[in-house]
């Protein structure tokens, strides 16, 4: 990639070509639980938190009648910090001469001026649409007086609360970096492999991570169930295809294991940095990746089972393992060499940071980069070939939209009715019959999810 080019698809704060894209999108702001008083007490009395999303800095907050806030921090008056203001129940008060703003910006009182003033009348902080959606905070950064697109029917915003479960954590990268690993259908049979394999888990036991340990859908030979890590291991040589959708793109990786059983694994890229890949046979991930600067991204995770409640209290406490409140920062990183240990490497796993969390293992791969990739430097092959589909795709995204197009994909209003979905699988398949055995496992799992049967119910009743 030319050095130009990668300034232009890395870069996204205000002005920004890059940036002019992404804002065209619904944005992951923060987790619901960061307002949860258990997990942080100073949310009891005062449910305000500052945060940084596509390098602007924003103050969010609830009011009394549980109305989200979202707002630009600098007080259109003098340009003092909000995310310092008094809470007030009907809005936040600038600490600096009192001026105080509600949920949608307006400005309620300016108490210094004089009676009768109507200053406020005139003034009004800029603020952002928010919608709750699975325990995530959402957000639009379009230009201001623009409509939003519809929010997107995914499965994973379409599930109840009871089956879904949300958390998120810090890198210190770029976004592109972030997502591109979760989007490589080669990395997993090198980066998460284990050396041995553990006996299958049941995905209660393995939802901190693990998830390589539980089985893929269907039978190896000799009717053996085999987990992920025996088969990333054993073969190492995906044959790796795309395919264009109304999201983005569907992602298949074949690996032929005997003439007449290949594994296949379905995933999908939303774009423009969200993936959806299997957990287990009823459990999915959809994973986001909001730029908070140049730098820095959170990734967001949905959790969305298809079979039985999720326990969200569990994987709260496996995940808090490995990430510090209130920040979501993880323990390991660059200070502590992300946890290396160089006897694991030759005897337990390939990378040798540890079994209990792979993210820590992606955390490593983008954070290694630098905080910018620079990819003028990158020699790719064939195995990469979902990755230059999705810089096509970057790329021409920012041509479209700087020559006063919309931007592709969920943030088309025209496509919302399409937005559903979208299907994954993870198994071990007749070899001449993957394309129909995949997705009649996919109908299997979604006529035995409960939460798809009652709203189909509903459907036919109303």
């Amino acid at each position: 990639m030319k050095a130009e080019q990668n300034e232009l698809v890395t870069r996204i704060g205000p002005g920004t070509p890059c940036g002019a894209v992404m804002r065209q999108y619904w944005q992951p702001v923060a987790l619901v639980d960061e307002f949860d008083p258990r997990l942080d007490p100073r949310m009891a009395s005062r449910p305000v938190k500052a945060v940084r999303v596509l390098g602007q800095d924003l103050v969010l907050f609830r009011d009394g009648a549980g109305r989200w806030g979202l707002l630009d921090r600098d007080c259109p008056h003098r340009n003092a910090d909000l995310a310092f203001g008094r809470h007030e129940g009907d809005g936040l008060r600038c600490p600096f001469h009192g001026w105080k703003f509600d949920a949608t910006g307006a400005c309620l009182e300016t108490p210094a001026e004089p009676a009768g003033s109507r200053l406020c009348e005139r003034v009004r902080q800029r603020s952002y649409p928010v919608v709750e959606r699975s325990g995530v905070l959402f957000g639009w950064f379009g230009e201001a007086g623009s409509e939003p697109p519809p929010f997107p029917a995914f499965d994973c915003f379409a599930a109840p609360s009871t089956h879904t479960f949300a958390f998120k954590g810090l890198w210190h990268c770029n976004w592109l970096q972030a997502f591109e690993v979760g989007i490589d259908p080669a990395h997993p049979s090198f980066l998460h492999r284990f050396l041995g394999d553990a006996p299958l888990e049941s995905v209660g036991d393995n939802a901190a991570g693990r998830q390589f340990r539980s089985a893929s859908a269907g039978e190896a030979a000799g009717g053996e169930r085999w987990p992920m890590t025996r088969i990333m291991r054993e073969f190492h040589q995906p044959e790796i295809s795309f395919e264009p959708t109304p999201w983005g793109l569907q992602l298949t990786a074949l690996r032929p294991m005997t003439p007449d059983l290949t594994h296949v694994r379905i995933t999908n890229a939303i774009f423009p940095h969200t993936f959806v890949i299997p957990l287990s046979e009823t459990l999915t991930i959809t994973q986001m990746h909001l730029p908070v600067d140049d730098t820095h991204t959170y990734w967001f995770s949905i959790f969305t089972s298809f079979a039985q409640p999720v326990d969200q209290d569990a994987m709260r406490r496996q995940r808090l393992q490995f990430i510090s409140l209130p920040d979501y920062v993880p323990k390991a990183g660059r200070h502590n060499q992300w946890g290396f240990d160089p006897e694991e490497q030759r005897s337990q796993t390939y990378l040798g940071m540890g079994e209990e969390d792979i993210n820590v293992h992606d955390q490593w791969a983008v954070e290694s980069m630098g905080p910018i990739q620079d990819r003028t430097r990158e020699h790719l092959g064939t195995s990469d070939k979902v990755i230059m589909a999705n810089r096509r795709m970057l790329l021409k995204a920012i041509d479209t939209v700087q020559a006063g197009g919309r931007a592709p994909g969920v943030a088309d209003p025209a496509l919302a009715p399409q937005m559903q979905g979208p299907d994954t699988v993870d198994g071990i398949a007749p070899a001449g019959e993957w394309p129909t055995w995949w997705k009649a496992r996919v109908q299997a799992k979604r006529d035995g999810a409960p939460w798809i049967a009652k709203a189909a119910a509903a459907a036919v009743t109303a």
